[in-house]
């Protein structure tokens, strides 16, 4: 099969703006670029898509441009959002840039010229208002733009002319890429249709040549919940915003039957490996969500990190496949889940109070974080969900000895596997 064929069937390829061109290119060798906005001091879960498309299209020997948008977050893009983004200062935008830029580095090697890093506030910040009007505000339908779902899912709440532009500014970002680096390709997710055509279409205007457009889809849980969050809130690719036992525990409860689905899309295994692990029947489907796990964890966090989350996990909930008899090229084979690790367990800290000798639960859940009050750790506890030391409770009054804490011995979830060790606070 053709590159594009791989890259459709492995559940990249949403739309694109030429399929048979974009084919013919992808046997060849091709310069392609996507952007990521530092509206956050890090990238999540949702931002993984087109990273990983970049990296499967470098091992295919094309050239990705990674372009850390520090213009365009001081813009703020509408896609998607029902009110307009919170303006940033540039400083905490530049902050942002160089944090998402070394998060990146870890998957796209730009060793030896492989891949080239920019920041589009290099060429947009030098831009004239006059220039930015006459040379590229003449080339847009403002008819046209309206009709953009971004735009028009905004018209009745309101878009100011900030927002409105940015379509125009991440065109710009096609043209200057393209006359300077060649670049023929631009890819984003599914939300980003409507700019990556509006870029193509610069290009073509101005320089008489074609330039093409891909997008990734928008991912959905087989429960129809976006893709990329866990009890609401983000999964960061920041290990102090989301610890790695915590992202490694984010892809080890991915769904029985979404486990194909995100080894094709997140892992580099090959297709017939992964054929083989979807396959499998519980409770033999749980090695293949380690695997995806401890792929995932290793990409973001190092072999070290997954190594030690998935052990860590091994030895508190079990592992599907002690003694590795399920075959497969993942390096979590080298590593051993038969020897317990407890102390590797994510830890959360609360407050010792002097002379206290027993802890209340509902304190211990709403401070660990697991819970965002004493109603919420009450109606848990009440529920069912709540776990101490593996075994649920019911008590929303109980208390805890403090000499069992310090001893770290401790550990609660909300829910079997948000598992949480406690400790108090030095």
């Amino acid at each position: 099969m053709s590159f594009f064929e791989f890259l459709k069937k492995r559940g990249f390829i949403y739309q694109s703006t030429d399929d048979r061109n974009i084919a013919e290119i992808l046997e060849g060798n091709a310069v392609f670029y996507a952007g990521f906005d530092p509206t956050a001091d890090s990238l999540h879960t949702g931002h993984l898509l087109p990273i990983m498309l970049m990296r499967q299209m470098q091992r295919k020997g094309h050239t990705p441009i990674v372009l850390i948008g520090g213009a365009t977050a001081l813009i703020g893009d509408p896609s998607g959002k029902k009110e307009a983004r919170p303006i940033i200062s540039a400083e905490k935008v530049s902050e942002n840039a160089e944090i998402i830029k070394k998060q990146l580095s870890k998957f796209i090697d730009s060793s030896d010229g492989k891949a080239v890093f920019l920041n589009n506030f290099d060429w947009l910040a030098e831009m004239k208002m006059i220039d930015y009007l006459r040379n590229l505000g003449s080339k847009f339908s403002v008819n046209k733009m309206l009709s953009a779902e971004s735009v028009r899912q905004r018209l009745d709440e309101g878009i100011s002319y900030l927002e409105f532009s940015y379509s125009i500014l991440q065109a710009y970002d096609f043209l200057h890429l393209n006359n300077k680096y060649n670049c023929s390709i631009q890819i984003g997710g599914q939300d980003q249709w409507g700019n990556i055509v509006a870029g193509s279409d610069l290009v073509r205007r101005f320089n008489a040549t074609q330039v093409y457009g891909i997008t990734v889809p928008l991912l959905l849980s087989s429960s129809g919940e976006k893709f990329g969050k866990t009890a609401g809130a983000a999964v960061w690719l920041s290990p102090e915003k989301t610890p790695p036992f915590d992202y490694y525990q984010f892809w080890r409860n991915t769904p029985d039957s979404d486990c194909g689905r995100m080894l094709r899309l997140f892992t580099e295994l090959p297709d017939c490996e992964i054929e083989s692990l979807e396959k499998l029947q519980p409770p033999l489907i749980n090695r293949a969500k380690e695997i995806l796990a401890f792929e995932c964890a290793k990409a973001v966090h190092g072999e070290k990190n997954a190594s030690e989350s998935f052990m860590a996990a091994s030895s508190k909930f079990g592992s599907a496949d002690p003694k590795n008899e399920i075959q497969t090229s993942s390096s979590i084979k080298k590593f051993s889940s038969a020897n317990p690790q407890p102390a590797l367990l994510p830890s959360a800290e609360i407050s010792e109070n002097p002379g206290e000798e027993n802890v209340w639960i509902v304190r211990i859940f709403t401070e660990s974080g697991l819970c965002s009050s004493n109603s919420e750790a009450r109606r848990l506890i009440k529920g069912g969900g709540a776990y101490l030391n593996g075994e649920k409770i019911f008590n929303p009054e109980m208390v805890i000895p403090a000499e069992e804490i310090r001893q770290n011995s401790t550990m609660i979830s909300a829910g079997k596997k948000n598992l949480k060790r406690i400790v108090f606070k030095k």
